[in-house]
């Protein structure tokens, strides 16, 4: 038996290839989340040990204008996997967001709670998780922050291109989060599933590295290693207007993940190090 993961070239199922090669890993075509009984069917026909989702509708601003479409990919298909993994009696585990959370306040959110969604990307996210727990499978929600590796669109890439053109930028300091390498969150979504098989309890876990950071301080961290000389100007979320609000508090508890799953909270600054040299390479 083997291991499904529903993702093939985003930044966690890219990082899944390296860390588990033996995979199989589905892309849009193989499996589309839009149509949630595809995905069903796929984990029906592969009959796998385990099951990850690491595909999302991730464009968090334009799902303010497409909210049916973000809800359908992240709330009814993690939905439909976890139900399908249930009958087949095999874990499951998601990858779900801070942007569940409302960001108010400046304590670490627990994963225990009350949520309150600021736009449609994190009431979709919200309603995967609602549909997760309700299938009544053995299952893992893993609540991750600012998501950066050396693939894809990310804010240390941006950051890095950015930083090389201009002399300066005004970054928004007011939002205080974990940066959180993929590559991590890859290795924690398999310890999970390990975990999992073993008995360990289902429900809702944080991860992201530490320690927490304005995305401005996490910019200059950016330059420094990167030896650019970009100078960052801290400015307030009011100065950056976007289509879909972001938590101001994006801080989250991770001790439940290593109490549970042995999983230590990483530190991105190492992470940010490794992607360098990846990118570099």
């Amino acid at each position: 038996m083997t291991l499904l993961v529903f993702g093939k070239t985003g930044q966690v199922a890219r990082e899944l290839q390296v860390l588990e090669p033996n995979a199989v890993f589905l892309s849009r075509d193989d499996a589309d989340l839009s149509d949630p009984a595809t995905c069903a069917a796929a984990i029906e026909r592969y009959k796998p040990s385990a099951v990850i989702n690491a595909a999302a509708y991730t464009a968090v601003d334009k799902a303010e204008d497409e909210e049916a479409v973000a809800e359908a990919i992240n709330g009814d298909a993690p939905g439909a996997m976890a139900a399908a993994c249930a009958a087949l009696g095999v874990p499951f585990v998601h990858i779900s967001t801070d942007y569940v959370f409302d960001g108010t306040g400046t304590r670490p959110w627990e994963p225990s709670d009350p949520t309150g969604p600021l736009g449609a990307y994190g009431r979709s996210k919200l309603a995967g998780e609602t549909a997760v727990a309700a299938a009544g499978g053995v299952y893992g929600i893993l609540r991750t922050s600012w998501v950066v590796s050396a693939h894809g669109s990310n804010f240390l890439k941006t950051m890095l291109r950015l930083g090389a053109e201009r002399d300066a930028l005004t970054i928004v300091a007011d939002q205080i989060g974990g940066p959180t390498s993929a590559a991590d969150i890859a290795d924690a979504c398999l310890r999970m599933v390990e975990g999992l098989k073993g008995g360990a309890a289902s429900g809702v876990y944080h991860f992201s590295g530490g320690p927490d950071c304005s995305w401005a301080d996490f910019a200059r961290e950016i330059f420094r290693q990167a030896g650019l000389t970009c100078e960052v100007r801290d400015i307030p979320s009011s100065d950056y207007p976007t289509p879909a609000p972001r938590p101001k508090n994006s801080r989250m508890n991770n001790s439940a993940t290593e109490a549970v799953f042995g999983i230590s909270r990483p530190d991105w600054r190492a992470s940010v190090a490794d992607i360098l040299k990846e990118l570099n390479q």
